[in-house]
């Protein structure tokens, strides 16, 4: 087996919040999540906003501190250990590029800041490790001494790229690094992360609306809803079988551009809104929405399992069957 690079165990993020009459509630964002990533590969997390993709990996890198649960970093638990050593080796790439550079310092100090924090190098080692890699992310040194808003949307991603491999990580989490983009300027990102990973060896966690895109750059795909994971598959076998209702339908919507199959192809509709996460719907969360719920759905919460070739549905229908 391929060595595991990183291993979330039951993963919890519950925010608190104030309801009537002063009781606390809580909104169950992250909600028992497991999974793992090998050394080298993506995994692709996709899911309707709301459903606790962002908070997972925020939650992984700490962030935010987990309710409960494991984050199993090459074999060491580091849920509650100091985050600073390991910074070197887990990066994140934002979903925001203008909000996550801090608009008051050149495009070299935000490079070289993590440099120093690290103690990696300082003075001329420094800048010279800025313009090497401003060049790896496709800038051009002079860039150094500029601030972000003189940079468009797309190029202020690279420079959040390069942030993220100033310390020279071996996992990289990008919470939807393209969402913000031009579609034309969202390939030249997804490439540039692919050749990076090549170059570098990197591991990623890719969080995206965009599902075709996720087929293309993950070499497994993860599925949440209402905070769960629903379902776990490589790429290909998970966009040409899904098997839970959620991922047909999710997939049913990606626009394909031909007109003709696209007009051959059945649409599936979801009736309804995403119930709220501060109070879940008991049993299957999904089945307030699943035209083939019955009463277990209700009564039992199903558990994701493994249906062969490593593909993992956590479904009442896959018992039926």
């Amino acid at each position: 087996m391929d060595e595991i690079l990183i291993e979330i165990k039951n993963l919890k993020k519950y925010f608190p919040v104030k309801s009537g009459f002063g009781k606390k509630a809580y909104i169950k964002a992250v909600d028992d999540v497991s999974f793992f990533i090998k050394k080298g590969e993506t995994l692709g997390l996709v899911g309707e906003s709301g459903c606790g993709k962002s908070t997972t990996g925020r939650t992984i890198i700490r962030l935010y501190e987990p309710t409960s649960g494991q984050i199993i970093f090459k074999g060491e638990d580091i849920t509650k250990k100091d985050m600073l050593p390991y910074r070197k080796y887990m990066q994140m790439i934002f979903q925001d590029p203008y909000a996550s550079l801090n608009p008051r310092m050149t495009v070299g100090d935000i490079i070289g800041e993590p440099l120093e924090i690290h103690n990696i190098a300082k003075g001329n080692e420094k800048k010279e490790r800025v313009q090497e890699l401003l060049r790896l992310v496709g800038l051009n040194s002079e860039h150094a001494n500029r601030y972000p808003h003189e940079f468009s949307g797309g190029q202020r991603q690279r420079i959040g790229i390069a942030r993220a491999l100033a310390v020279e990580p071996e996992f990289i989490i990008c919470d939807e690094p393209i969402s913000a983009l031009d579609v034309s300027i969202q390939a030249q990102i997804v490439n540039m992360l692919e050749d990076l990973q090549q170059e570098l060896g990197l591991t990623y966690l890719f969080i995206a609306h965009d599902l075709s895109m996720v087929k293309h750059i993950s070499s497994r795909v993860g599925v949440m809803y209402l905070g769960k994971l629903v379902e776990l598959a490589e790429s290909n076998e998970l966009y040409e079988k899904p098997l839970h209702p959620y991922t047909q339908a999710l997939l049913s919507a990606i626009p394909i551009p031909d007109p003709k199959i696209s007009r051959e192809r059945t649409r599936i509709i979801l009736e309804g809104d995403v119930p709220s996460p501060l109070n879940p719907p008991s049993g299957c969360r999904f089945r307030t929405r699943c035209k083939y719920a019955f009463d277990r759905c209700k009564e039992e919460e199903p558990q994701l399992k493994d249906v062969g070739a490593d593909h993992y549905v956590a479904c009442h229908l896959m018992d039926r069957k």
